[in-house]
């Protein structure tokens, strides 16, 4: 899902340069949140967490 995503964002930004400043401008609010930031470092971080976790029961 996030590599459509992704590709989608690309592909309007080669399509539409002027859309850069919009998305930099949603990026940066959006990373400017604390919680945002939390919540996408446990997104990313969940495998590994998962991971090291089962591997305490073992």
């Amino acid at each position: 899902m996030m590599r459509i995503m992704f590709g989608a964002v690309l592909g309007l930004l080669a399509a539409y340069p002027a859309l850069l400043a919009v998305v930099t401008t949603v990026v940066v609010t959006l990373a400017s949140h604390t919680p945002v930031l939390a919540f996408a470092a446990g997104v990313i971080l969940w495998p590994r967490i998962t991971r090291t976790v089962r591997g305490w029961a073992r």
